[in-house]
């Protein structure tokens, strides 16, 4: 998506000499976040931001290289941004591996690695030099935001420990690497601040937060604070948003945040990418294997708060996948009863340590199959757990009001990748508000509720 700064909301505008920069920003809210940095500092410095690579003075793509179609879909960013401007500077996940890029598109201005938002301003300013009179009003306090203005991603760490099987993540992005918990909650408050309803905790291990820093404590407003999952967030529940957990490996402290949600602390919704139930697919993926205790610790979950969703991940067609391997997939999506789930089918990824497991590839259409028949499975799962809401009064956030209700999302559902509340009701209602309104009916992944 090529991205302009929708919140930066300055009434001021720069001189027509400014140097003016088309960005393009692909991959994970992870990436955005980091595209949202690099864009701030530019602002912060007088450049003009161009939803157009034509006429601008270079285009920055901030690209995606976990799987091979998300090079794919990179590489023809880069060549796109090239043909129409042919000044570009390449960064993220794909330039860890910088000779696959020079390889097919030789004449880039720069490319540098994900994280590495110093060396994008520097290759920015070699190419088209900042403004000698930045107008520093320009950038406000919570920095440029490139989702709506009602809902903003918050990273807390960065990089991973684990070394899954089938991921390059610690290669591209390193070893974990947490922020203090005070500067955090700092970015948090400033966001609230700034009229964001909604904080999506992200990183790539979220709840492996502050193990890197021995979980050293660092000051907020009078108090010092303890870089723990826990900790952390029962005081962002403190600022007065809705705070939605993402990306939670299933350590066993993972438990003491469900008393959270009961309170209203948090959001009741947890992100835990589970990725398969089988223990030997597991196994081979070097993740937690023993799905039977999951099963367990979901079910206490629910008994402490009732109103829980989870949301997950999955993987069909993992080398080695056998079809009872897939079977007991689906029986334990059955028994977990996951409110909100998708699948990818598995997707060789140059360097990661699945390609040499000896494990037989399952075949493409019997990949397709198998994601086919998963779909299926959870849709009917999905349906009926939206169906056990009709008669229930719940709050929405509104995503896109009108002259008569609009569309928003509940607790239960994450912008982007979740369900929609449709709403509908004889008063207006603005984006980021958040109503009450009643369930009316459900489908397979959104509810229909009357404003109350």
């Amino acid at each position: 998506m090529i991205l302009s700064a929708p919140n930066s909301s300055a009434p001021a505008k720069l001189p027509s000499a400014a140097p003016k920069i088309s960005f393009v920003s692909l991959g994970c809210p992870k990436a955005l976040v980091d595209s949202e940095r690099i864009i701030t500092q530019l602002r912060a410095e007088g450049y003009e931001l161009t939803k157009t690579h034509a006429g601008a003075d270079l285009v920055i793509v901030n690209t995606c290289g976990f799987l091979d179609s998300a090079k794919a879909e990179s590489l023809a960013a880069i060549g796109e941004a090239l043909d129409v401007n042919g000044k570009v500077i390449v960064t993220g996940c794909m330039g860890a591996d910088p000779k696959t890029i020079e390889s097919q598109y030789p004449n880039l201005l720069a490319i540098t690695g994900p994280q590495a938002y110093e060396s994008v301003v520097r290759a920015v300013h070699d190419a088209a030099p900042a403004p000698h009179d930045p107008l520093m009003s320009l950038v406000p306090d919570q920095g440029i935001k490139l989702t709506p203005r009602h809902y903003a991603y918050l990273k807390i760490s960065e990089g991973c420990n684990n070394s899954c099987s089938f991921c390059i993540i610690p290669h591209l992005r390193g070893r974990l690497v947490s922020r203090p918990a005070g500067d955090v909650l700092r970015e948090a408050e400033r966001l609230v601040k700034a009229g964001v309803k909604e904080l999506l905790v992200i990183s790539q291990d979220t709840s492996a937060y502050g193990a890197d820093m021995r979980f050293a404590s660092s000051p907020f407003q009078d108090r010092d604070v303890r870089a723990k999952f826990v900790d952390l967030a029962r005081e962002l529940g403190g600022l007065g948003a809705w705070i939605r957990l993402h990306y939670v490996y299933p350590y066993p402290h993972v438990d003491d945040v469900i008393p959270l949600m009961a309170d209203g602390i948090v959001l009741p919704y947890l992100d835990i990418p589970f990725q398969h139930a089988s223990p030997a697919v597991l196994r081979a993926m070097k993740r937690p294997g023993d799905q039977e205790k999951m099963l367990e610790r979901i079910k206490a979950w629910r008994a402490i708060c009732p109103g829980l969703t989870l949301r997950s991940t999955f993987i069909v067609g993992f080398p080695g996948e056998t079809e009872a391997d897939f079977q007991m997939l689906l029986d334990w999506l059955t028994e977990a009863q996951i409110d909100r789930a998708g699948a990818f089918k598995y997707e060789a990824v140059d360097g990661a340590p699945a390609n040499s497991l000896g494990r037989d590839p399952v075949p493409e259409d019997l990949k397709q199959s198998r994601y086919a028949r998963f779909m299926l499975h959870q849709q009917a799962i999905s349906a009926r757990k939206l169906a056990a809401k009709i008669g229930q009064r719940i709050q929405v956030l509104v995503d896109q009001g009108d002259k008569a209700g609009g569309t928003g999302r509940s607790k239960g559902d994450a912008p982007e990748i979740d369900g929609k509340v449709h709403i509908t009701g004889k008063r207006p209602v603005r984006t980021g508000d958040i109503v009450m309104a009643k369930v009316d009916r459900s489908d397979a992944y959104d509810l229909f509720a009357t404003l109350i």
